[in-house]
């Protein structure tokens, strides 16, 4: 590498860290107490690697897990996580994170709410808009924190598009494209199909998540969601969801039918003055091609260096700093309501 790259992309990299929403690392200035957590149930596919994760991290002090079902007494056994009660669990612990199944997501949510506990609560996070406004008036009556679960709001790449996006340096964005996708078995079509939305409502809410805190609110929001897949069950497994903005159109397709070894996962971003485009999504692989120069992109195509990033360490950092008073979330509960509304819109659930 000529030495003006190397200098090029470590100022790409520098400035990538210190964007809203990536977080590199705890506070370096002396240790400090572990904040008590514990989790209201273990089955949700995401529970097990947070569990992990808070169980091993120095800001959290893990005591335990309240979980009668036999899918999440299995996650916990693997794990060696303790298993107590509820009532145990919202007594000790100061943070509560949601592990359950879906339909379990708000009750727990505002279970824990009212026993003046902070929430970080696993997407998607309510099947009703009442559910989750009452989420949002009780956080705010009782003055505490709540962080949804989505596994890419601290993903380098979104951050790194989110930052060229709110600066210009893409110019002026007309179209945002994203695509999600996996290949469900017959247990997740089942559990999945419970849902009016599908897989779009559970999967494709990471997608959606991400184009509404870079957007913000749809002047309107078109649902196209069918059922193309051989199984006679009716989920809805092959999904389009068109968000318009006064300027800007934003599709995000998911399907849970698609062959393949790895599943098909990209954002990308156009604008007058160029375009971003992430694929994959993990392990992250950013271009970004511009017409003109503009902030510490150079002009035409260029891949874009990202800082170390695994799944769910940030969201965990970012949650012990705002418990401690060090930062406030990323996300706030006003864009958390307009996530979780514009998807249950986009899900034919609103």
């Amino acid at each position: 590498m000529q030495r003006r790259e190397f200098l090029r992309d470590g100022a790409m990299g520098a400035t990538i860290a210190a964007m809203p929403g990536v977080i590199v690392g705890a506070e370096t200035d002396g240790p400090k107490p572990p904040i008590a957590i514990g989790f209201l149930g273990a089955s949700y596919s995401h529970a097990r690697d947070k569990i992990r994760l808070t169980m091993s991290s120095p800001d959290w002090e893990f005591v335990g897990v309240s979980d009668e079902s036999a899918p999440g007494r299995r996650v916990c056994e693997a794990l060696g996580a303790k298993v107590i009660g509820q009532e145990e669990l919202l007594r000790r612990a100061a943070v509560v994170a949601i592990g359950s199944d879906v339909p379990q997501h708000a009750p727990h949510a505002l279970l824990a709410l009212r026993a003046g506990k902070h929430v970080h609560l696993e997407k998607p996070p309510a099947m009703r808009a009442a559910e989750i406004r009452e989420i949002v008036a009780v956080a705010r009556e009782k003055r505490l924190l709540v962080q949804t679960g989505y596994m890419w709001r601290y993903h380098p790449g979104f951050a790194a598009i989110f930052e060229a996006v709110r600066q210009g340096w893409l110019g002026d964005v007309y179209l945002v494209r994203g695509h999600i996708a996996n290949n469900s078995g017959a247990q997740q079509r089942k559990e999945w199909g419970a849902f009016p939305g599908g897989s779009l409502y559970e999967l494709g809410s990471h997608l959606i998540d991400a184009v509404v805190r870079m957007l913000g609110k749809p002047r309107a929001v078109i649902p196209i969601l069918r059922h193309h897949g051989k199984s006679d069950d009716g989920f809805k497994d092959n999904n389009v969801v068109v968000l318009e903005y006064p300027r800007t159109t934003a599709v995000v397709m998911n399907n849970s039918i698609q062959p393949g070894a790895a599943p098909a996962r990209s954002f990308e971003v156009l604008g007058s003055n160029g375009y971003a485009l992430l694929q994959p999504i993990e392990p992250p692989k950013l271009l970004i091609d511009l017409v003109a120069a503009a902030g510490p992109y150079q002009r035409g195509p260029q891949q874009v260096p990202m800082p170390a990033y695994r799944r769910y360490e940030a969201d965990f950092v970012e949650l012990a700093a705002a418990v401690r008073g060090e930062r406030p979330l990323s996300v706030g509960l006003d864009e958390e309501l307009l996530s979780a509304e514009t998807l249950l819109r986009a899900s034919e659930m609103m």
